[in-house]
């Protein structure tokens, strides 16, 4: 292990995946100062370096107030360690490392707008082309089950599907998950703000326009192209590559200060 990965502190040992831990809190206090998760009600987890288990916040301890190793580990057998209990919600995140391999984080939280539609019942349509970004035409709004329960678990599970990254809980809130905890943040702040914005729609009166399934599926296609250098786009369909983003041509290596153009 290396050193930066453990630390003695007030329990018998080091600290196992310390910097892992420390992210996870740090996520936490910045979906708290990002406004989408009040009080201790929602949790962050994270999978650990080789797959066998994560990383998910403790039940009850605020996240100002949470140290390292009140961050739980659990394995994939569903077996905790250490002194704390996991958050009431590992099951979610559970389940979503089982059936999800690529799933590296995951964030749940009961943001308002979230929250609000949810209590309708209701999940994010295509009206907006970052809809997209959650990996589907539509982020979904899971069944309701109380809170903590396997039946909540397997709503969600079905929910999500074999695309959606994040969706609705109803009269809950939200969960996602991504390739890592930035993403995973990212992410659920992107579904408040559609369904703060998809709220705002409704407000008129009126229903939005939702886009069409086609043109939503050129959408996820170019959503799935963004950053990819060209080595990586032949890994892509052609019908992702064709509705790829589209960059400018690539004329060289970055320019020195000595052989920039000269500013207009």
């Amino acid at each position: 292990m290396a050193k930066e990965d453990a630390v003695v502190a007030d329990v018998e040992g080091p600290i196992p995946y310390l910097e892992l831990r420390k992210q996870v809190i740090e996520t936490c206090l910045q979906m708290n100062r990002m406004g989408i998760n009040p009080g201790t009600s929602g949790n962050v987890s994270a999978r650990v370096p080789g797959g066998k288990g994560f990383l998910v916040t403790a039940s009850g301890i605020s996240h100002e107030q949470m140290r390292p190793e009140q961050v739980v580990y659990v394995d994939l057998e569903g077996g905790y360690y250490g002194k704390f209990l996991p958050s009431s919600e590992w099951r979610m995140h559970y389940d979503i490392y089982k059936s999800v391999p690529q799933a590296e984080a995951v964030v749940h939280a009961h943001p308002t707008y979230c929250t609000a539609l949810s209590s309708h019942r209701r999940h994010i349509p295509g009206f907006h082309h970052m809809v997209a970004a959650a990996g589907a035409r539509a982020i979904p709004c899971a069944e309701y089950a109380t809170f903590g329960t396997q039946e909540l678990s397997d709503s969600l599970l079905t929910a999500l599907g074999e695309s959606s990254k994040s969706a609705l809980l109803a009269n809950h809130g939200m969960i996602c998950y991504g390739p890592d905890l930035d993403k995973a943040l990212w992410l659920a702040n992107v579904t408040e703000c559609l369904a703060k914005q998809y709220i705002c729609a409704l407000s008129t009166g009126l229903e939005p326009v939702v886009l069409p399934d086609a043109e939503m599926d050129v959408l996820l296609a170019k959503i799935k192209t963004y950053g990819k250098r060209p080595r990586e786009m032949e890994k892509l369909s052609d019908f992702e590559r064709k509705h790829s983003v589209k960059a400018p041509r690539f004329a060289g290596p970055m320019l020195c200060g000595c052989c920039a153009p000269p500013s207009s």
